[in-house]
């Protein structure tokens, strides 16, 4: 019966969307429209609407206007329904969000999550966008921009991740994110490197939870992907530093195809073309396409 009521709730918001002016008020719900759209959620703390939130908005004719309340605005609120899901938090809400993160983010994040500013959240309530002065107000235009994401590429992972959390759904959705990173502009690939980053650390902590003998894999993949961010963030002699320090036998088996990866990439972006063939057979068609994306990134 409840998964019936969410269900008509869903179907309700997603054929109102035109004229629902009102922000939702449960971030469950909202999480779970995001979902099914494809979207990101915008978020703001219920006190945050009870005075006046003046915004900047882009037209298009180049000018910038000022809104001086974004929640009395009639014109922004259709705009951010049709980008994001947004959602008004109550206050009363605030310490059990606030107890699934202490001690597992950074200051800056869980400075976020206490400023009165709009937080993009994913579809499992992990914030995005860290950077942005708090001083300066906020421009609705740049917010769609740069975070209005459709999420159908990272969906199945998501879905995977919701539907049970272990390590493999936690760093198949952080591998995906880093994937998913490559395709955006550079100050918005690095936020999404830290969002999947949550969910690599959050694999990291299911490692103890596997059988012994798969425990040395796990770590192994682990330390692997973050070498894989090195590399889309044009750090490639630091890779290939991290990599010769393990030992070639310590390389586990299932891990042996992501190593030539990282070798073969690595050297492909410093121009090294003599070690990179040395590498290049043992690499899979698709991840020669996905080190072409590094490749041209560092270019």
């Amino acid at each position: 019966m409840k998964k019936l009521i969410i269900v008509a709730l869903l179907f309700f918001f997603t054929v109102n969307l035109s004229n629902a002016q009102p922000w939702m008020t449960n971030l469950d719900i909202a999480k779970s429209l995001a979902t099914v759209q494809n979207k990101m959620v915008l978020m703001v703390w219920e006190e945050t609407t009870k005075y006046p939130y003046p915004v900047l908005v882009n037209t298009d004719d180049g000018k910038t206007i000022f809104i001086e309340n974004l929640f009395e605005d009639e014109t922004v609120s259709p705009l951010i329904w049709e980008y994001f899901v947004p959602v008004i938090v109550n206050e009363n809400k605030y310490a059990d969000l606030y107890m699934q993160i202490n001690g597992k983010r950074t200051q800056a994040y869980i400075d976020k999550f206490n400023e009165d500013s709009i937080k993009i959240m994913d579809v499992n309530g992990n914030i995005l966008n860290l950077s942005g002065d708090p001083n300066n107000y906020e421009n609705i235009s740049q917010l769609i921009e740069n975070y209005a994401l459709n999420t159908e590429f990272i969906a199945p992972e998501l879905k995977g991740y919701k539907n049970k959390k272990d390590f493999y759904s936690a760093y198949y959705l952080a591998s995906k994110y880093v994937d998913f990173s490559m395709y955006m502009k550079a100050d918005i690939r690095e936020e999404l490197l830290k969002l999947g980053n949550i969910y690599l650390d959050e694999a990291s902590e299911f490692i103890s939870t596997n059988p012994v003998e798969e425990q040395l894999t796990l770590s192994q993949r682990v330390e692997l992907l973050k070498m894989q961010q090195l590399l889309i963030t044009k750090s490639p002699k630091k890779v290939l530093r991290k990599l010769k320090r393990i030992d070639a036998e310590d390389i586990e088996t299932n891990n042996k195809a992501f190593v030539a990866f990282l070798y073969y990439t690595a050297y492909k972006v410093l121009n090294d073309e003599t070690n990179a063939a040395l590498w290049e057979s043992q690499i899979s068609s698709v991840n020669l396409k996905k080190a072409q994306m590094i490749i041209n990134l560092n270019s």
